[in-house]
């Protein structure tokens, strides 16, 4: 299907490398991308989740081996929609959550799983190996264990090892459905095209839980600008807006910008924080989309400074209606 996978044949592991940065690299373009918050909420309560990981050893343990209480999992998944210039359209998720159990609930209640039984899911998109992003992904898995699945290439043996199908016992994690499709392996180091319009770039960095790299994802909207797409942006916001503006072409206008943003995501803004909400509005985004690790207080003050933040229906399960939630959708282009 993607551009970056074009003749890659049935392997279980493709590495793909991105066409390095030098100038402006031409993404092409797409009409219009509409994007769903299939579940935006990682997990259910602040202080067991920052209580499990204090006991477990600090934000530098490794997730898979710390002990994190049942049932405070839920999860962050996003359903993308492309509608190319010549009216074609597709989709793809983006990571598949925390707890199979309530991912799956969510992916029925949106139409998601007949989506996927279907083939109307191009591809998993998966951002980074977080425990709120990943370990739900049976619950994609059991509908369709053959998805073609796209990871950066800092994936642990630990997430490769679960993708195959493996349990961590300790972690509370399981995945009982192998993958069985191809995976392709995303290099840092320039911009993957996926298709028109459609591009993706690892960011090679240390993240907290032993947790190495994230990607996230750029479209190329015509006639609008670049949106820019992220899971939870620990890369920050600004790193990832200025890397549209130095080497996409039509990143000098930024259209939209969509995901978690990891501003205060245990409900608290630290000073570094407020200097990137300060800084988010440089950069002239018509529409910002911000959920989930965001963290409502960073929503509540953007809307204070009078950014576009996109609101919400505050239903199933999200909590509150001044942000994009769970099932919400917004639409660019």
């Amino acid at each position: 299907m993607t551009d970056a996978t074009a003749g890659a044949g049935r392997t279980q592991a493709v590495r793909s490398r991105p066409a390095p940065v030098g100038g402006r690299v031409d993404i092409g373009t797409c009409r219009r991308v509409t994007v769903t918050a299939v579940s935006e909420r990682g997990w259910r309560d602040d202080a067991a989740l920052l209580a499990d990981m204090r006991a477990s050893g600090g934000p530098d343990t490794s997730q898979w081996l710390a002990r994190w209480r049942p049932g405070n999992g839920a999860g962050s998944s996003t359903l993308v929609q492309v509608e190319a210039l010549d009216g074609s359209r597709f989709a793809f998720l983006i990571d598949t959550g925390w707890d199979p159990a309530y991912m799956a609930g969510r992916y029925r209640d949106l139409g998601v799983d007949r989506m996927l039984r279907d083939g109307e899911v191009a591809f998993l998109y998966l951002t980074h190996e977080h425990l709120d992003h990943l370990w739900g992904v049976e619950a994609v898995l059991s509908v369709r264990p053959d998805i073609e699945i796209l990871s950066p290439s800092t994936f642990g043996p630990e997430a490769d090892r679960f993708l195959d199908g493996a349990e961590y016992p300790e972690a509370g994690a399981r995945n009982r459905v192998p993958h069985t499709g191809r995976r392709v392996r995303l290099e840092p180091g320039g911009v993957h095209r996926l298709a028109p319009g459609v591009a993706s770039v690892t960011f090679d960095l240390p993240i907290l839980l032993g947790i190495e790299g994230e990607q996230s994802l750029f479209f190329h909207v015509a006639d609008r600008g670049i949106v820019c797409v992220t899971g939870c942006c620990h890369q920050t916001i600004t790193r990832f807006a200025d890397y549209a503006r130095e080497n996409l072409a039509g990143g000098e206008r930024l259209y939209g910008l969509y995901g978690g943003l990891h501003l205060a995501p245990f409900g608290e803004i630290e000073p570094d924080k407020e200097e990137l909400i300060e800084a988010l509005g440089s950069y002239g985004f018509q529409k910002i989309a911000a959920n989930h690790c965001t963290g409502l207080p960073a929503v509540e003050r953007m809307l204070a400074l009078g950014y576009p933040v996109v609101r919400g229906s505050g239903r199933a399960g999200s909590r509150s209606d001044l942000y994009v939630g769970n099932g919400d959708s917004v639409t660019f282009g």
